[in-house]
């Protein structure tokens, strides 16, 4: 009977031993990703044991060959952002789209001094290369993340080249344009073209050229001050937390003042 009571005993602080290393292995997983959001839900699947499918699976559409399924999905794919913008637009409050503009016009009283796209250089495009992850998912061009950071030091000068070209004649190459789409699954049945959606891979050389435009952008519209203070979409320090704390400081002012109201009513 000790014995038994024993191993009772031991098998009970062993699993609150095993469970305090797992929450700290986890925790310390998160704190030290680069994308904890991404890590977050990474560890809550593993502890759900959430099913993966192979989502670049096409889809057996009434038995039809690959050809017949990938047009289908195209022409589908092609279809989706008109029809969004029309249902979007057809339900659009236009009050919202007068304040925009009136904003605009009253924070905007003059032209804003001309854009600068000023010349990148081998130590900028070194820098956007190096943050990089390395992938092997590529674009058409089989030309992946983890390629171009191996060769960086034989390709930085070039490209140098390239891109200051791209700025000084405002032309984006077109063959840097094209993306390859895939059919992503999503929920459901896979025989159902509606639960896909579409991912587009494209070149890295392109998002190189992106990243150093949208650099040159966004120090414009900041230093101008172009941007109305409710503007939190792809914006540094302007995240989904600070934008939930502003509007829950928007509502509690709000309430605030209704109260202040009503005690000076009464």
């Amino acid at each position: 009977m000790d014995s038994k009571n024993h191993y009772k005993a031991y098998c009970q602080v062993l699993s609150e031993v095993i469970k305090t290393a797992k929450n700290l292995y986890y925790n310390n997983l998160i704190a030290q990703a680069d994308n904890k959001q991404k890590v977050t839900w990474n560890v809550i699947n593993k502890l759900t044991n959430a099913k993966t499918t192979n989502n670049m699976d096409p889809p057996n559409i009434n038995g039809n060959s690959f050809t017949s399924i990938a047009n289908t999905l195209n022409t589908y794919f092609i279809s989706m952002a008109d029809n969004l913008l029309a249902n979007k637009f057809s339900r659009s409050d236009t009050t919202k789209i007068n304040d925009s503009m009136k904003y605009l016009k009253q924070n905007i009283k003059r032209c804003p001094s001309q854009i600068k796209l000023y010349n990148t250089t081998t130590h900028e495009i070194n820098k956007i290369i190096n943050s990089q992850k390395n992938k092997t998912s590529h674009g058409y061009d089989g030309i992946s993340d983890k390629i171009l950071k191996a060769s960086a030091p034989f390709i930085i000068s070039p490209l140098t080249y390239v891109f200051n070209k791209v700025l000084l004649t405002g032309v984006f190459p077109d063959r840097l344009k094209y993306s390859e789409v895939q059919p992503l699954h999503k929920k459901d049945e896979k025989t159902e073209i509606i639960n896909y959606r579409p991912i587009s891979l494209l070149p890295s050389f392109s998002k190189f050229i992106e990243k150093i435009i949208y650099k040159r952008l966004i120090s414009h519209l900041t230093d101008n001050n172009l941007l109305a203070n409710e503007q939190f979409g792809f914006r540094k320090n302007f995240t989904t937390t600070v934008a939930t704390y502003a509007l829950l400081n928007n509502i509690q002012s709000s309430s605030d003042k209704k109260m202040v109201c009503r005690r000076h009513f009464l």
